[in-house]
């Protein structure tokens, strides 16, 4: 199983959760790539990090909105959302390739990972972008989105995602933030979820119901509450449970 954080994700002399404390736990690091969040001096100094301890990089593209921290939808044109998301891999790939690393997966952000998930035009876009920049790229996303069918049809490889500290709704869909029941805090929850997530392939939704969750990655927020505690409970929880933890994209 992989284990992933969004890191990076500070602005200036702003940081948000702690990067350093999360590559020492995580396997694959969603670097943010400036437009959500995220700067230069942070790409560098978090893939530098990240290449040191042997943690995939993968770019996390989001929405030109530093203000709204990438979850406010924004209703964009086809190609401009293509050429903005390739803006944003080419960035982080050129601080990775200062160290003799290259960007390994894309991974969208908040509103655009929403909207990606049932919009057919902001779901092609991405995957024209990763097609155009680089065909051998994985796509993290949610299982059966709208991302994840154009995707396979595209030819690339889709890897499933799961979220041990997020709800979910029955239908398999999360609970939008906004609504109670978006986050799990408890970190020994979390790591319960994790576990059954890479062992039983399901998970507990808000109403009771278990429904499958078949993924190869499990994603934990950087800038959730305890977000290293939880992320420490899950490592240790999975290795508890005999799960071998490495990252997905080679």
């Amino acid at each position: 199983m992989d284990l992933n954080a969004d890191l990076g994700e500070g602005f200036g002399i702003w940081r948000l959760g702690d990067d350093e404390a999360l590559l020492d736990l995580v396997t694959s690091a969603n670097v943010a790539c400036g437009f959500h969040g995220g700067d230069p001096s942070t790409m560098r100094r978090v893939s530098e990090a990240a290449v040191r301890r042997g943690v995939a990089v993968g770019a996390q593209v989001g929405y030109r909105d530093l203000a709204g921290f990438g979850r406010r939808h924004i209703a964009y044109d086809f190609a401009e959302l293509r050429d903005e998301v390739t803006y944003q891999l080419g960035a982080l790939d050129a601080f990775c390739r200062l160290f003799r690393a290259r960007v390994r997966y894309l991974k969208p952000h908040g509103a655009l990972y929403h909207a990606a998930a049932s919009e057919e035009s902001q779901a092609a876009a991405l995957v024209a972008a990763v097609n155009e920049y680089d065909d051998q790229l994985p796509v993290l996303c949610s299982p059966g989105s709208m991302l994840a069918q154009l995707a396979v049809g595209a030819g690339l490889r889709v890897v499933a995602e799961g979220f041990a500290d997020r709800g979910y709704l029955p239908t398999g869909m999360l609970v939008p933030r906004s609504a109670p029941g978006a986050l799990v805090t408890d970190p020994e929850q979390v790591a319960e979820r994790a576990v059954r997530m890479a062992t039983e392939r399901t998970v507990v939704a808000v109403d009771g119901t278990v429904i499958p969750c078949p993924v190869e990655s499990i994603c934990l927020h950087g800038d959730s509450p305890g977000a290293v505690a939880s992320a420490e409970m899950v490592r240790a929880a999975l290795i508890d449970a005999g799960v071998p933890l490495s990252p997905f994209a080679g």
